[in-house]
């Protein structure tokens, strides 16, 4: 059986991912091995929103978000940062380990960024699967946290 990819979930904030740049990161990618989400603002991911990412299909997520202080929304960035975190955390709670979401700040034009943060994730979670480590999905699928921490961020 052939080795297959990581799957990688992205958010991107509307004000620094164009849509030449989705298509180029689609085709780079493939539309197995990168899912794409276009938000008006980074900050609109919550905690079970991310979360579901892991169950339905996510081995990594990354959010593409806007340059500290460059938000146009003041603080989305900021919210989108510590939503990571807590995901992270909650993922490490799990069992799963830390390292499965990635936040990238980019600006437009620099879509060099996002693919290189979006490479590297898929090479340390091809190694964490080498290493027998399970995809997400199959851990979360039946994982339930009891605990709405989408609010605390």
């Amino acid at each position: 059986m052939a080795k297959q990819s990581p799957t990688i979930h992205l958010f991107c904030c509307a004000n620094s991912v164009t849509e030449a740049e989705l298509q180029e990161l689609q085709t780079r990618f493939g539309v197995d091995g990168l899912k794409t989400l276009r938000l008006p603002c980074s900050g609109k991911t919550t905690i079970p929103y991310l979360l579901k990412a892991f169950e339905k299909s996510a081995d990594g997520v990354v959010l593409c978000a806007c340059p500290e202080s460059q938000c146009k929304h003041l603080e989305g960035n900021l919210r989108a940062s510590r939503r990571a975190e807590a995901v992270d955390g909650l993922l490490d709670e799990i069992g799963l380990g830390k390292g499965r979401v990635l936040v990238v700040a980019k600006e437009q034009g620099q879509i060099e960024k996002l693919i290189d943060g979006i490479q590297r994730l898929q090479t340390e979670l091809g190694k964490a699967h080498s290493a027998g480590v399970k995809p997400g999905r199959t851990v979360l699928a039946g994982a339930r946290t009891g605990n709405r921490r989408e609010n605390a961020a």
